[in-house]
């Protein structure tokens, strides 16, 4: 059976998980860190962890041959060192605030738990190897939520509503559909229900189509600007970039790194803005111009309230 590894990435991604930085420090004494989001426990008796490195990642031998090593789960406020750990070709660990864990390896400040481990084994794994670790010390803070990963994008951890007790002073008809964040969130869903399905008809996904229309939009961007504003972890934003260059629509210019879209970029991406443009058309058609500029303002002044990008 032959599998489409980015459509498998994308299956995978429908599993949440959270986010850590595993660090060790090799015999000669220099640090490594990576990001990892398949940390998993393994053991409560003895306390064994696993997570798994790829055969090509340049710090595997470190990882493998270490004797100690430190996972470190983020949390939902450390999305740059997510990303600034899962590249490669820089001094990562430059103004991350660390203390030195078991065997010299650096411990995150700020992470919302760290667990400091002795390699117990390491196993084949395809095109991975599988290491597993014997945890000796940990430690955690509360007050914080995780760094989730889901859907090929960072995610916040909350609540499911389900769980959430029930206020009896609040149980007036229509109290819940007047509420700002319900509203928003179903008006949300229905629009993507029905604007993401013309994305296919040009041949781009919602992914690829936020990438386009944000360089259509601002013009030659620096690689880590987009991928922050894009919000994805950094290997997922780099298979949609990487689809885009290989069709040729956006190029990467590795001297500086910015990205801008190509001529023919250009001209799918002024499509798309104008497929869009046409669907909002027809979905406030039958509300007025002052209230679609309402509503728009209104948006944008939360926006600016809320900091948002």
């Amino acid at each position: 059976m032959s599998i489409d590894t980015r459509d498998f990435r994308n299956a995978l991604g429908k599993f949440a998980t959270g986010v850590t930085v595993i660090t060790t420090r090799d015999a000669q004494g220099e640090q490594y860190g990576v990001t990892v989001s398949s940390f998993n426990a393994v053991s409560m008796d003895p306390p064994l962890i696993l997570w798994s490195i790829d055969k090509s990642a340049y710090s595997k031998d470190a990882y493998c041959e270490a004797e100690y090593f430190i996972v470190n789960v983020l949390g939902s406020d450390q999305v740059p060192i997510s990303n600034r750990f899962a590249q490669r070709g820089e001094n990562k660990f430059k103004d991350i605030d660390t203390r030195e864990g078991l065997g010299g390896s650096a411990r995150i400040q700020g992470a919302v738990a760290h667990f400091e481990c002795r390699t117990w084994q390491v196993y084949e794994g395809g095109d991975h190897f599988i290491i597993v670790g014997e945890v000796l010390e940990y430690g955690y803070r509360n007050g914080q939520g995780a760094l989730v990963f889901h859907g090929g994008r960072y995610a916040l951890p909350e609540a499911h509503p389900m769980t959430l007790p029930q206020d009896d002073s609040h149980t007036g008809e229509g109290v819940l559909g007047q509420h700002f964040v319900y509203l928003l969130r179903q008006s949300l869903v229905a629009y993507r229900q029905g604007f993401y399905p013309r994305l296919f008809h040009l041949g781009v996904d919602d992914k690829e189509w936020r990438l386009m229309t944000l360089l259509l939009d601002r013009g030659t961007q620096p690689r880590d600007k987009v991928v922050q504003v894009v919000a994805q972890p950094l290997k997922d934003f780099e298979d949609t970039l990487g689809g885009l260059c290989q069709r040729g629509l956006v190029v990467e210019k590795d001297s500086e790194p910015m990205l801008d879209l190509t001529p023919q970029g250009a001209e799918l991406a002024n499509k798309l803005l104008a497929m869009a443009r046409d669907y909002e058309q027809k979905v406030f058609e039958k509300i007025s111009d002052d209230e679609v500029r309402h509503m728009k303002s209104g948006l944008l002044h939360v926006i600016e309230e809320l900091g948002a990008d």
